[in-house]
């Protein structure tokens, strides 16, 4: 198979969880380090427009989101699986708490708990995306609010740590799950990047002691690094293989052909993705876009939390 690539940044918590997802696999992939900050004019040359963190490459296949990639990697990777023991919408639905309402309330802590120390050029991209365009203003609520945040912080890790309190392994049994990918991100970024999160995440013992079996899982096999460059000259080398598909129901008629853009369903000012319909489901969206670097590129995105319109 064509190799996988995962363009990202060290430091990225959402990375994190892909990094985590593909050692639960235990595949093999490659590093693409990005920017940590716009502009990343190498990662848009082959989304489009996306800027977000992580992307997954699989020759000239482009996956934006973790939903989409983690989607796919189960589609090509299905054993062992991210859904044992037929735990796929518990599994989903946790996801969607941990992705949404959960990591925006901890990103809003950890931004306002680092004060003056908080770069300005990082506030300033990281509070439009995740604090709307009044962000400066969001963000002096939330430094006079941090009693508040960490309190529903500490809230969420004693669910985490009543589903734990029977002694499983693993969030939904004895075997890893989508669901430990998914808190294993925010409770790796609350560690690692609020000075009051290793004291706090200490008041639950059987949260600590999950961490460390799902730490001890691995990233998978970690190739070599790849250079931006060298990503460019491999999607540009490889024919997307994705055949036309359509649903009849699609409330936006979406259909093979039609020209459109797509972008992240919040008002964070990031540049959308334009191409043409090549499939469109309830679950994902496939555009295909002509990159002047990389050629015919198949760009994917899910649905849910993604707005289709007409270009």
């Amino acid at each position: 198979m064509t190799q996988i690539l995962l363009h990202n940044y060290p430091q990225s918590p959402v990375a994190e969880k892909a990094r985590k997802a593909f050692g639960m696999k235990g595949i093999a992939w490659s590093s693409v380090e990005i920017p940590r900050l716009p502009p990343k004019p190498m990662l848009t040359a082959l989304t489009g427009g996306y800027r977000r963190t992580p992307v997954m490459q699989i020759g000239a296949e482009i996956f934006c989101d973790s939903l989409c990639i983690l989607e796919e990697i189960e589609r090509r990777f299905p054993e062992p699986s991210f859904f044992p023991d037929g735990s796929r919408g518990l599994a989903t639905a946790l996801a969607r708490w941990s992705d949404g309402r959960l990591f925006d309330q901890w990103v809003k802590l950890i931004l306002a708990g680092a004060g003056d120390a908080l770069p300005q050029d990082f506030a300033a991209d990281r509070g439009r995306l995740y604090l709307g365009p009044d962000w400066a203003a969001e963000l002096e609520r939330a430094q006079s609010d941090l009693p508040h945040l960490a309190a529903q912080a500490r809230q969420a890790l004693s669910l985490v740590d009543a589903m734990l309190s029977d002694g499983r392994a693993h969030l939904l049994g004895t075997q890893p799950s989508l669901a430990d990918a998914v808190f294993w991100h925010v409770i790796w970024f609350l560690r690692g990047r609020w000075d009051g999160g290793p004291r706090l995440i200490a008041e639950f013992p059987a949260v600590e002691a999950w961490e460390a079996r799902v730490d001890a899982i691995g990233h998978g096999n970690r190739g070599t690094e790849v250079t931006p460059e060298d990503a460019i000259a491999m999607a540009a080398a490889a024919e997307p293989d994705v055949p036309p598909g359509e649903d009849p129901r699609d409330p936006q008629g979406l259909r093979p052909g039609m020209a459109v853009t797509v972008a992240p369903d919040t008002d964070g000012g990031e540049q959308p993705t334009e191409g043409v319909v090549r499939a469109a489901g309830r679950d994902r969206i496939t555009i295909f876009r002509e990159s002047a670097e990389a050629g015919t590129l198949a760009v994917h995105f899910p649905r849910a939390g993604y707005r289709v319109r007409p270009a």
